[in-house]
């Protein structure tokens, strides 16, 4: 029987409402503080969720209203010099499904509403408390709130990560910066396609979204670091001239870079990637999503392992007696899977910004690469993953032993 009744849930992105719902299906009251003025739907592009993140959706009621605002992609194809390769499908295995950050924060945050969790804004954490009897949360605007257990959704540039071990490490920059924009479909680009292109200087990708729109994301290699906020500083025609011009030999990536305006650029900002975390708990604290394991975009399965993560996090939460006990099943049941994504993000990240040598080998090799490419063994299993929410933690802990 499980002693955590309430939970304060620091941070209000995609990780954030989903943990709290899912905590609030396991019987446990959860209330969400986030540091903005008031929920941050303005922030980011389009994103790509796999079928296992989209299952976990399933298992809090949001399945539907996901697949309402959301894109398949049935044909994937990987572009390299202009030549254009498909890539094997893989057997039994729903699409993936494209979407705008910003729809998919906004209906998430919407549903979490919707099913009675509170949500408090301008509430920053600075420290906390904690004894025997709960953990104290300290914002600040010199308010506070106390429940059983404190979780750490707040991101890469998570605070709570570092109250639970100062030598935890920060995110790496992978050299890139992102910017994403939705433009007419004028390349004819079949239905449900997505590509991921090696341009001549840079990578970018592309997808069909509804009958008539292209959203298309450039990775663009940028060697000092900048913040989103210092990103967005930068006036967006001074990007687009960038872009243009990295894009310019591309095709269709010229073309994206022309068709799109200063309006509707959207600017991601810097492109991280987690290292391995070795602290992801401590006492009444736990950390979930990116602020513990953000693998590079280059997976496709970032916001995937977010939501996964949430709810194994309430699962163990509801069956273990202690938040100890939870919290050690929790990292002993996500640790290996999502390390093991990251890792994969992380050498198809070596491949975006490859040497002046390697671009130009890159057009001979990619053929034959893809040829002994195999799919189900890199991503099969990543994207059958199913989370049994109705049968008993203890039980996937004992299969995970043997």
């Amino acid at each position: 029987m499980s002693t955590t009744e309430t939970a304060i849930v620091i941070g209000g992105g995609i990780a954030g409402p989903v943990t709290a719902t899912a905590l609030h299906k396991a019987g446990i009251a959860a209330r969400v503080y986030e540091a903005y003025p008031g929920p941050t739907f303005g922030v980011g592009s389009g994103l790509a969720l796999a079928p296992n993140g989209v299952a976990a959706l399933d298992i809090i009621g949001a399945g539907d209203l996901f697949h309402a605002i959301a894109s398949p992609v049935s044909h994937t194809q990987m572009s390299v010099g202009g030549k254009v390769l498909r890539m094997p499908d893989i057997p039994d295995v729903p699409s993936l499904k494209i979407v705008d950050r910003n729809e998919l924060h906004r209906t998430l945050h919407d549903h979490a509403v919707a099913t009675g969790i509170p949500f408090e804004y301008n509430k920053r954490l600075v420290s906390v408390d904690e004894d025997a009897d709960g953990i104290t949360a300290h914002f600040a605007d010199g308010s506070s709130a106390t429940a059983d257990v404190l979780i750490g959704a707040d991101g890469i540039r998570s605070t709570v990560r570092g109250l639970i071990d100062p030598k935890n490490p920060g995110p790496e920059y992978t050299g890139m910066i992102g910017f994403g924009a939705m433009i007419d479909n004028e390349i004819g680009l079949a239905p449900e396609t997505m590509v991921f292109a090696f341009g001549k200087k840079a990578y970018y990708l592309y997808g069909t979204v509804g009958d008539d729109k292209i959203m298309w994301g450039a990775n663009l290699p940028h060697k000092e670091y900048l913040t989103l906020t210092e990103a967005r500083a930068i006036p967006a025609e001074h990007w687009l001239r960038i872009l243009r011009e990295t894009y310019a030999e591309d095709t269709p990536g010229g073309e994206f870079a022309r068709k799109t305006t200063a309006a509707n650029l959207e600017t991601t900002g810097a492109l991280h990637i987690m290292p391995s975390v070795p602290t992801w708990h401590r006492g009444r604290m736990v950390l979930v999503g990116d602020s513990v394991h953000a693998p590079s975009n280059s997976s496709g399965q970032g916001a995937s392992m977010a939501i996964e993560s949430a709810v194994q996090l309430a699962r163990c939460l509801r069956d273990l007696p202690g938040h100890s006990a939870a919290f050690a099943a929790y990292e002993g049941l996500r640790r290996p899977r999502v390390e093991s994504v990251t890792a994969r993000g992380r050498k198809i990240n070596h491949s975006k910004t490859p040497g002046p040598v390697a671009r130009r080998m890159m057009p001979l090799l990619m053929p034959l690469l893809m040829k002994g490419m195999n799919l189900e063994k890199t991503m099969g299993a990543e994207q059958r993953y199913r989370i049994d929410w109705d049968a008993p933690v203890q039980r996937e802990l004992a299969a995970s032993r043997a």
